[in-house]
């Protein structure tokens, strides 16, 4: 059987020398599974019945099924011998596997071997200069760079996706995120991933290897925090400096030793290089308008997430036309964009930054939107007199609210429904062949069976009832809306997790706390700032009203790391230092109560329910006149909210006779 074998895999010539030199110096060659042959082999006496042999792997990555050649340790596969062979490349002095040798005879790597051969460097037919070619001319198609070279597009034959595929014109087209990837057992976490480098102690993964270049620890030899290299593994205690080790993945700019991003800079060098580029136009000279924004991108805590914005972000390409000129820096010229939402975006950028006067959003986009409703607005006569009601009632009174108040967003909802409402009301009626003038009372009844949104009208009716364009009619106050209340025993249990849970999010925990413990709501939530954040006598302090709340210890905690560390991830262009308490996606903007909602909603807190819950809690314990003055309550609010659990106004004065009884 054993000669069998022999004769399947080596019938003679070359092979079976070989097999004979490597059996003959090593009799082990067979467990070892080197050279090649030894290995194949191997596999056919398994496969003949042997139970004392095992298919040989290699001994640094852990593959098997691959030709093993020998190498320090036992037998290894191609790849990893030629990383145990690497040497300090010639021309970039990294050390990589050798794909060549320059006339001195010194090791060169693949990369500079490419890059320094003049026959892969040819001028692109698309592009036009000079660079290594992907695509050979051919059937009149001219060469093409691996700059301009985009995969053919083909529907993967495993995701079953139209995308960019290898191997398009066959039967089993594969895109780039379905191509199969060598994997190996990590040497530092033992799981089996797709090697990003191979180091000395073996294949490293792709997170374990990011963790190990930005780890920093004080070296053993020099005291210095430095990145440490020497033993290898995560063991390192000393840097590369003192084990006299070449220093690599160094920043060409800063120094600083970390994963690279292009060009041998480091992830925040790249940024700043990439932002002063786009925001000079080339010229390296950044006007002084956008000093600010250079300075709010360069400061992103995520580089990379900042640079992906730069690459492909459509406000960086706005952003490009209004550093070269292209585009000018007011709040007319971004109105007027077709790409709404990137201008939306850049405006508050620039806003942000300084480089554009602030404006009322929410009320500047009222306008727009009421430009656009009036345009579809048929017959004239109605459209006069919807845009005369929205023009003096409506957004007059919309002016008015935000004139008073310093709140970052200026509530439209109610104006735009009741515009709308009177907008059906004068269609519903000129179907029915009758004009407002004209209405009656029995119109406006059979109007209200329409939906439930038909008594918004009652605004739109009021006004023109004044005004003479109508007969007075009556439309019933809505009644007040009102719900189930969340559980005692369940509104203590989310609340319990909140404040012990330290693995959720900071600013779900503070959230959903403001919300069960105190009863505040989404849209105050949201525009909190770190203003109304005190700290006395070792004690935290919330201001809602007109007085401090006290927090307990654990909702303080998590408020003070919000206030220090700040939200994970914000905006590209997000200043550094902002005053609110819970910063949104849109920089210089707080997160808009519709996410902090559905934030809440996704551990469990329901806001609508949970803050009944905790208002007739809160009632049913304190006076109305304490209530609306600790939560920033109206009082009419505070005494439906304790008449509902079951309190009186009388129960104020009762208890302030009982605990101040010598006081008139």
């Amino acid at each position: 059987m054993i000669a069998a074998a022999v004769d399947a895999v080596a019938p003679g010539g070359q092979a079976l020398r070989q097999l004979a030199d490597a059996l003959a110096a090593d009799p082990a060659a067979l467990t070892a599974g080197a050279p090649p042959v030894a290995g194949r082999l191997a596999i056919e006496l398994i496969a003949r019945g042997s139970a004392t042999l095992a298919i040989p792997a290699c001994t640094v990555c852990g593959r098997a099924g691959k030709p093993l050649f020998r190498g320090d340790g036992g037998g290894v596969c191609q790849r990893c011998r030629a990383w145990q062979r690497a040497a300090a490349c010639a021309s970039c002095g990294k050390v990589r596997p050798a794909a060549g040798h320059d006339s001195a005879g010194r090791p060169i790597c693949e990369v500079c071997r490419r890059r320094d051969d003049p026959r892969r460097h040819r001028q692109c037919g698309r592009c036009g200069k000079v660079a290594p070619i992907a695509a050979r001319a051919r059937d009149g198609h001219p060469d093409i760079c691996v700059n301009c070279y985009r995969m053919p597009p083909a529907t993967c034959s495993v995701c079953g996706r139209h995308r960019a595929c290898s191997f398009a014109a066959t039967s089993r087209p594969v895109c780039l995120s379905c191509s199969p990837r060598a994997s190996a057992a990590c040497a530092r976490c033992g799981q089996d991933r797709p090697p990003a480098a191979r180091w000395p102690e073996g294949p490293v993964c792709d997170p374990c290897y990011t963790a190990a270049l930005r780890r920093r620890g004080r070296c053993a030899s020099c005291g210095q925090q430095r990145r440490l290299v020497a033993p290898p593994g995560p063991a390192a205690d000393t840097c590369a400096d003192c084990a006299g080790l070449p220093v690599t993945h160094a920043c060409a700019d800063c120094g600083i030793e970390d994963k690279l991003y292009e060009k041998g800079r480091c992830a925040p060098c790249s940024l700043r290089r990439r932002t002063r580029q786009l925001l000079s136009a080339g010229t390296g000279v950044i006007a002084p308008q956008l000093t600010g924004v250079f300075d709010a991108v360069t400061a992103a805590r995520q580089p990379r997430s900042a640079l992906n914005w730069l690459r492909k972000g459509a406000g960086a390409g706005l952003l490009a036309d209004v550093a070269a000129g292209r585009l000018a820096i007011s709040h007319n010229a971004l109105d007027a964009h077709p790409h709404r939402r990137a201008a939306d975006y850049l405006r508050h950028m620039l806003t942000a930054a300084g480089a554009l006067p602030p404006r009322d959003e929410d009320l500047a986009r009222a306008g727009q939107w009421l430009a656009e409703v009036l345009d579809t607005i048929e017959p004239g006569a109605d459209r006069r007199l919807v845009q005369a009601y929205a023009t003096w009632q409506v957004m007059r009174r919309l002016r008015a609210s935000a004139a008073r108040t310093t709140r970052p967003r200026t509530p439209t909802a109610h104006a735009r429904n009741n515009i709308r409402a009177a907008t059906s009301l004068l269609a519903w009626l000129r179907g029915r062949g009758t004009t407002l003038g004209a209405c009656g009372q029995a119109d406006i009844d059979q109007w209200l069976h329409t939906g439930p949104s038909a008594c918004l009208a009652r605004d739109f009716l009021s006004w023109a009832a004044v005004r003479g364009h109508c007969r007075r009619l009556t439309i019933p106050v809505p009644p007040r809306a009102t719900g189930p209340a969340l559980g005692q025993d369940q509104r203590w249990a989310l609340a319990a997790r909140l404040l012990r849970d330290t693995a959720l999010d900071p600013t779900d925990r503070v959230a959903g706390c403001l919300l069960l413990l105190y009863g505040q709501p989404l849209s105050r939530i949201a525009v909190m700032t770190t203003g109304q954040v005190t700290r006395r006598d070792g004690e935290t302090f919330i201001r809602f009203g007109r007085h401090d709340v006290p927090v307990p210890g654990p909702l303080a905690d998590a408020v003070l790391q919000l206030i220090s560390d700040g939200r994970s991830y914000r905006g590209v262009g997000s200043p550094s230092a902002t005053a609110w308490l819970f910063p949104g996606h849109l920089p210089g903007r707080p997160i808009t109560p519709a996410r902090l909602g559905e934030r809440l909603r996704r551990i469990g807190v329901y806001a609508q329910t949970g803050r009944r819950a905790a208002l007739l809690d809160l009632a049913a314990q304190l006076p109305a006149a304490v209530l609306a003055d600790l939560l920033g309550l109206h009082q009419t609010t505070a005494a439906k909210w304790m008449h509902q659990a079951g309190g009186d106004w009388s129960r104020y004065a009762a208890e302030l006779a009982r605990s101040h009884p010598h006081q008139p």
